[in-house]
């Protein structure tokens, strides 16, 4: 799914959102509900189906994002990651090769733990490499956390196994799970609020909530 509005330039607005393992895009995610949203608002939004998300490759996947990032070069953009794609974002940041320069900025939603990561074979080589909080901080201008306290995929918590490993600031839902339809995260008004924030002081002031909060009056472009 790629929207683009018909007056994009370089300097406007652009959503990339990477879903997870075993994840077709089905419209009951959140994160289809927020790509149309944003569409909708007139932004440019890529939501691609990564190759083979049932058995994924992290080289192809590494190399679908360097493509999409190459698209979007000069644009503001703000990637969305969700479970498996945090890891691949990770894993970009650790390269040399992927990332030709920092975006403005990046959710990293639901992450997997590296426990979880190794006890599936599918996914073992996504398990996240070790990483220094300057490097992190170098590859987007702004990185957010938001987890829960009862993630199956990660039960030690986002918190504590990548937030504060990362220096990354974080928010925790209580008791939503792997924040994926499972979990009722469908509409996720809070989400689309934080997307929309208009100014790096919105990036660190607004928190992301759990998807019972009403949205804010929202209105940036």
């Amino acid at each position: 799914m790629t929207e683009t509005p018909p007056t994009s330039t370089r300097t406007s607005r652009a959503f990339l959102v990477l879903h997870g393992w075993q994840n077709h895009r089905p419209a009951g995610h959140w994160q289809y509900w927020l790509a149309d949203r944003l569409a909708d608002l007139g932004h440019e939004v890529v939501y691609p189906q990564l190759p083979e998300a049932d058995d994924p490759d992290l080289e192809r996947w590494l190399a679908e994002l360097d493509a999409l990032l190459g698209e979007l070069a000069g644009r503001r953009v703000t990637v969305v990651c969700h479970s498996l794609a945090c890891l691949l974002w990770l894993h970009a940041v650790a390269r040399d090769d992927v990332l030709s320069g920092p975006v403005e900025r990046v959710v990293l939603v639901a992450p997997p733990s590296a426990e979880v990561a190794l006890e599936n074979p599918e996914i073992a080589e996504f398990a996240p490499p070790p990483l220094k909080p300057e490097r992190v901080a170098a590859a987007a201008a702004f990185t957010r956390v938001v987890g829960t306290d009862n993630d199956p995929y990660c039960p030690q918590g986002a918190a504590a196994a990548y937030a504060e490993p990362l220096g990354l600031p974080v928010d925790v839902l209580p008791g939503e799970a792997h924040l994926n339809p499972d979990s009722g995260y469908g509409p996720w008004p809070s989400m689309l609020d934080w997307c929309l924030a208009a100014s790096s002081d919105g990036y660190e002031e607004r928190a992301v909530q759990d998807r019972s909060a009403q949205r804010a009056d929202a209105s940036g472009t």
